[in-house]
């Protein structure tokens, strides 16, 4: 059981409100702020991955919502990131707690992070995913 966190980091293709999946968080959360953390960003094709990397001074950019319904809206958004047991194997995507750097300190996020190996995809040096 994952504990409860009502705060969720979006990087990417969620944070387009022509995404059926990104509407859906734009009518159930509160965009709180801008956010960052230590990591890298990777292209894709048609989304991008992140992986944590305290070890870089790269930072993956992105915003922070304060989700209504947590679970309902992480079981939601679970299946649009192919997170969970009932997905295909590997998961893409895992879905972890992770500090979160803003302007007025540290936030506890949900963020979805690349699972699979990262060795031939090509990096986004600036962090922030525009497509």
């Amino acid at each position: 059981m994952k504990p409860v966190c009502s705060h969720l980091f979006v990087y990417g293709t969620l944070l387009d409100s022509g995404n059926s999946y990104g509407a859906y968080l734009q009518q159930h959360c509160t965009l709180l702020k801008k956010g960052k953390f230590k990591g890298k960003l990777y292209d894709i094709d048609e989304y991008p991955g992140a992986i944590v990397d305290e070890s870089t001074d790269q930072y993956v950019h992105g915003s922070i919502y304060q989700m209504d319904e947590p679970e309902k809206i992480l079981n939601f958004i679970d299946d649009y990131e192919g997170f969970g047991d009932d997905q295909e194997q590997p998961n893409l995507f895992t879905r972890e707690l992770t500090s979160i750097e803003t302007d007025m300190g540290t936030v506890q996020c949900w963020i979805y992070l690349y699972h699979l190996s990262v060795a031939n995809l090509p990096q986004i040096p600036s962090g922030r995913y525009f497509k």
